[in-house]
């Protein structure tokens, strides 16, 4: 069986509160985007007594053992029983850009086992699982365009659509360690819901609509802030760092020419339509 795992970037992300159980509060709408991993699994044969995986294309830097891959399946088999797989998993997205590739890998993982061996888990218990894996790892077991709060596990569906727009992201491969991030930003509880910020037009969100992380990411990786504003003059009529970095997208009206100082840098661009 062979899945394609999406990557998301964020409308906004604001860090709302620290939690006794170490984690934040945040907000943040997450927004699905077409690039993507492919994930391909098959049942090892009888002699196989663990699971075996693969990994090809961009380096996770990481060992397949600890892989979110390898803990989703942990996890998994230790509600119910299935077969020892075999699973290969070519990278795309990049690692530590802010953009859920590893999260998205091990919630489609997770999806397509149920599937697979209808294991009759059903979303609220996969979402339950996927928390167990990362913050953010709930969102993909639907991947819809979603409002996320609490640690971003409370997820509410928005109607608002990008279709018809144009995305350009750019991703500069400094990485941001996460923890990092969170220990240089102060935590404060927005005067208005980026929720309802959401909602405005597209026109105004370059006023209102922020990530907390971009003033330690430009600091100590100048070139985001710098792939930001190139975005900004190529057109872009919103543009915003995607989670705690590094990666940068704009979103247009249609396709822009881009400099040649930001194409070094893309590594995706395409139609805002979900996919």
């Amino acid at each position: 069986m062979i899945v394609f795992p999406i990557a998301k970037i964020n409308i906004g992300l604001r860090i709302t509160g620290k939690r006794q159980d170490g984690f934040h509060n945040i907000e943040t709408i997450f927004y699905p985007i077409r690039l993507s991993d492919a994930l391909e699994f098959v049942v090892s044969d009888q002699f196989t007594n663990k699971d075996i995986l693969k990994v090809t294309g961009i380096d996770p830097g990481s060992k397949p053992v600890d892989n979110l891959v390898m803990k989703s399946i942990i996890r998994l088999r230790e509600k119910k029983p299935f077969p020892f797989l075999q699973i290969h998993l070519h990278k795309a997205i990049p690692v530590g850009a802010g953009l859920g590739g590893g999260s998205s890998d091990a919630a489609c993982l997770l999806n397509a086992i149920n599937k697979h061996f209808d294991l009759k888990f059903d979303k609220n218990d996969l979402r339950s699982i996927a928390l167990e894996i990362g913050s953010d790892c709930p969102f993909f077991v639907d991947g819809i365009p979603s409002f996320a709060s609490g640690r971003g596990e409370i997820l509410t569906a928005v109607n608002k659509s990008l279709s018809g727009l144009y995305l350009v992201l750019a991703d500069p491969g400094s990485g941001i360690n996460t923890a990092e991030a969170y220990r240089n930003c102060k935590p404060e509880k927005p005067s208005v819901s980026l929720h309802d910020l959401f909602k405005l037009p597209l026109s105004d969100w370059k006023k209102f609509i922020l990530n907390d992380f971009e003033a330690f990411a430009f600091k100590k990786h100048p070139l985001i802030g710098e792939l930001k504003d190139e975005l900004y003059n190529s057109g872009a009529l919103f543009s915003l760092m995607s989670g705690s970095g590094s990666s940068v997208y704009g979103i247009f009206s249609e396709k822009p020419g881009l400099s040649t100082k930001l194409k070094e840098y893309v590594i995706w661009e395409g139609d805002c339509d979900s996919p």
